[in-house]
């Protein structure tokens, strides 16, 4: 197989018989229900992980450039393909996820608290929420975005748990890392403060 770079686009940039590898990543992504990891690709494809790397980020650059309705992305610390974002309107008429699958508002504020302060154990949640959480723990258990990583040092060595693999693919993220800072949706000092002056008005001087 000749060593010069073969094609047009991103693809053209690159050895021939790695860019000769393209369709095969493309193959194994379309058939993969999760994100296939570099290390993966590198053993299918006979390659290093740096060349499995360099050969994914020109294919999603092809596809970017060529306007396709689908893209490449790392999520999960693997690759994937998926539809594009802007097109998501489309793809949900499609599916038309039922309602009932859907998290409810208590299970999506406990999911919330567990990919914050993992690991964390069932009772520290429930205090956080000041509620009882052993039903909504246990449905986000069965649907893959919670499980349990651990024990906790202390007396009676409570569950510890974590989000999985299967929350950071379905937000689109490579690693809990990704998530966006607390800081972003906790407001400053001053509009605290203002609003517990507001709140703490007395009524009547209104």
């Amino acid at each position: 197989m000749s060593d010069a770079p073969i094609g047009s686009g991103p693809l053209a940039g690159l050895d021939a018989a790695l860019a000769a590898l393209a369709p095969a990543v493309e193959a194994v992504l379309l058939v993969a229900t999760e994100p296939v990891t570099t290390g993966l690709l590198a053993e299918l494809l006979e390659v290093s992980g740096r060349q499995v790397e360099v050969l994914c980020a020109a294919l999603a650059e092809d596809y970017e450039r060529s306007g396709r309705g689908f893209e490449l992305v790392r999520v999960a610390g693997g690759y994937r393909l998926q539809s594009r974002g802007e097109l998501r309107a489309y793809v949900e008429r499609f599916v038309l996820d039922d309602v009932a699958q859907r998290l409810s508002p208590a299970a999506l504020e406990t999911l919330a608290i567990v990919a914050y302060k993992q690991p964390i154990s069932r009772s520290q949640v429930a205090a956080i929420r000041g509620v009882n959480v052993d039903g909504v723990m246990r449905a986000l258990c069965q649907r893959g975005y919670v499980e349990a990583v651990g024990r906790d040092d202390g007396p009676g060595q409570a569950v510890l748990f974590g989000t999985t693999p299967l929350f950071l693919e379905r937000l689109g993220l490579d690693h809990i890392g990704e998530l966006p800072p607390l800081e972003a949706f906790v407001p400053d000092a001053g509009t605290v403060e203002a609003l517990e002056h507001v709140l703490r008005a007395d009524p009547s001087s209104r």
